[in-house]
């Protein structure tokens, strides 16, 4: 069943931030980790907070993760910041929410840059404001030479109209005689997907203790490890992401077929 699928933290050894980094690079790093960042209004609650206030430190949370994640040595590092559904959200809300990627990186651009990370976005940019999309231009521009941790912002995002569009453009280059229908494939369809440039996650985090993909990377999570959280995004910290790169570690992944000892 799903809730067995839980992750809670586990007990071990008293060890510091550095050892458990330092022993974690030894082991194999999943290459590109997805995160669904879930509890902010939670979080706010039980503090008696406004609901802003808990996406406010979801976004510090955002920070202290990509660090850890850059310094890890994973290569790409894609965060569901906004959902096309999240528009539904009251006004006030969504306006907020549409300030921080402003926020963000007005404040950390310069260390994202020099740490050398590259800023790309996922999702329907066009609908966003304006002051969002300058927001996110800007940094894409200043990072686009930069060969560190891709940080993918899936932001006005949702997996089924992703996969429509791909079907559609697919479709166009059929009617237009370019593309024969026998030539599409998986391949060919990912090509096609918004992640194009990116590989399909090893690891999926959720937060918040909710099991569920939430019309999130629906194609590219078709083998990806899952390690969910009771624990709310602002509360996630790097000992919560080691233990879910711990988790991952341990696992055998067999992408349908069989390994090791499972073959004799």
């Amino acid at each position: 069943m799903l809730h067995k699928l839980i992750r809670r933290k586990p007990e071990r050894q008293k060890q510091t931030l550095e050892e458990r980094i330092s022993h974690s690079k030894n082991e194999h790093i999943p290459s590109h980790i997805a995160i669904i960042m879930d509890g902010n209004g939670r979080w706010a609650k039980k503090r008696a907070l406004p609901r802003v206030a808990g996406h406010h430190e979801g976004m510090k949370t955002v920070r202290k993760i990509t660090r850890l994640a850059n310094d890890l040595g994973v290569r790409a590092l894609t965060v569901y910041a906004f959902s096309t559904e999240n528009w539904k959200r009251p006004k006030l809300e969504v306006d907020f929410i549409m300030r921080l990627p402003e926020e963000f990186l007005g404040k950390y651009l310069p260390e994202l840059i020099e740490q050398n990370v590259k800023v790309v976005m996922m999702g329907e940019n066009e609908t966003l404001p304006k002051h969002t999309q300058e927001a996110v231009r800007k940094a894409m521009e200043q990072t686009k030479e930069n060969t560190g941790l891709v940080l993918n912002f899936a932001l006005n995002y949702g997996s089924r109209a992703e996969i429509a569009q791909a079907m559609q453009k697919i479709s166009q280059q059929i009617q237009l005689g370019t593309l024969d229908y026998t030539e599409v494939n998986e391949d060919l369809i990912s090509q096609h997907l918004m992640t194009c440039d990116l590989p399909d996650p090893d690891l999926l985090i959720r937060t918040s203790g909710e099991v569920r993909l939430s019309n999130f990377m629906l194609w590219q999570l078709a083998y990806t490890e899952f390690w969910f959280t009771d624990t709310l995004w602002p509360d996630f910290d790097e000992d919560c992401l080691l233990d879910a790169v711990e988790s991952y570690q341990k696992r055998n992944r067999r992408y349908g077929g069989l390994k090791g000892e499972e073959t004799n």
